[in-house]
């Protein structure tokens, strides 16, 4: 059996793509590593609980001696890495932590799967031939757009964050690990996920939370700030395709297509939200806020997907329209519930 590491499964995207993997790829076992930081939450697996092809651990990828023992104890043929600190707000107040989870801990992963799957460089072990390493990474690392233009896989790094620093660093780890080892590795840049389970910190759930419970919407400087937004369905669908498919030694961007600056998100979902869930009175807009803009906010992100589309047929199958519907379907029941 194909045994394959899954790191950060209990997070956002992670949870999402291995509910995914796991119904379309029967066959293949899930070995589930979280660290289970306030951003992972195993109530996001909860569809499956049971699931012979699923095992849950708990732990920490910065714990090398641990990791050596999890590759030899499951026979560890593939890992698909998503673990990382990932909220920009928590990196400019907190950045070690962003220092030590995606940087160290992806070294870490990175050269533990180097020595269990590899003789020496360039040289895999005759049983461990084909063995890969996907890593999970952003389009922040690339820095800021102006009005115009895209972020290609060939776009020179310019991090601005602690966060997209880090991530730009663990880019680099996984690159060199090819180059230098022959490593099979591929990575992939995503623009802004959204969709169920994000975890409540982030926009989206943060503009519905605030709107349902009568709080003020907050929304940085003058709202202007753009994204590319991407259903978190279709970036797991993209991240299944390269991990499959893609060429050992590539970046793949992956994005939606869906370019919406913060203060169209907001009116859209306060719209959307006064015929699926009205106020008493008035619209939820009233309760939109601007604040204190975030220190070093990049203006504008965009990806350029034609390489993943025209290499390997991905195709976003959500707009932001269609998306984010099903998004306030979910939270909106979650939210109930609580």
């Amino acid at each position: 059996m194909n045994n394959i590491l899954i790191t950060g499964g209990a997070g956002f995207i992670g949870s999402n793509f291995i509910v995914h993997f796991l119904a379309a790829n029967p066959g293949c076992k899930i070995i589930n590593l979280d660290l289970l930081t306030y951003a992972g939450d195993k109530d996001n697996l909860t569809e499956i609980e049971g699931n012979a092809d699923y095992l849950f651990i708990q732990g920490d990828i910065c714990d090398r001696p641990f990791l050596e023992s999890l590759f030899k104890d499951h026979d560890i043929r593939g890992v698909i890495h998503f673990a990382a600190e990932s909220h920009v707000d928590n990196s400019i107040s907190g950045p070690e932590a962003f220092i030590k989870t995606n940087v160290l801990g992806t070294f870490n992963l990175l050269e533990t799967a180097r020595k269990y799957w590899m003789d020496a460089p360039h040289q895999y072990k005759e049983d461990y031939k084909g063995c890969r390493f996907h890593h999970i990474s952003t389009d922040e690392v690339y820095g800021t757009l102006g009005e115009e233009g895209l972020f290609t896989e060939e776009t020179a790094y310019a991090p601005n964050s602690p966060y997209s620093a880090s991530k730009a660093g663990s880019d680099m780890i996984v690159r060199s690990y090819y180059h230098t080892y022959g490593m099979d590795v591929v990575t992939t840049n995503c623009s802004n996920n959204y969709g169920p389970k994000q975890h409540d910190e982030k926009l989206i759930p943060t503009i519905i939370r605030k709107a349902i419970s009568g709080q003020n919407i907050p929304i940085y400087g003058n709202g202007m700030n753009v994204r590319d937004w991407l259903y978190v369905l279709d970036h797991c669908k993209g991240i299944e395709l390269v991990y499959k498919n893609g060429k050992a030694g590539e970046t793949y961007n992956i994005g939606g297509r869906n370019e919406r600056n913060n203060l169209y998100i907001a009116n859209k979902i306060c719209e959307l939200l006064d015929s699926m869930a009205p106020r008493e009175s008035g619209s939820y807009k009233e309760q939109i806020t601007f604040v204190t803009d975030r220190p070093g906010h990049d203006l504008r992100y965009a990806i350029d997907a034609n390489k993943i589309e025209s290499e390997l047929g991905w195709k976003a199958d959500e707009n932001f329209e269609s998306g984010i519907v099903k998004t306030i379907e979910w939270y909106l029941a979650k939210y109930n519930k609580a």
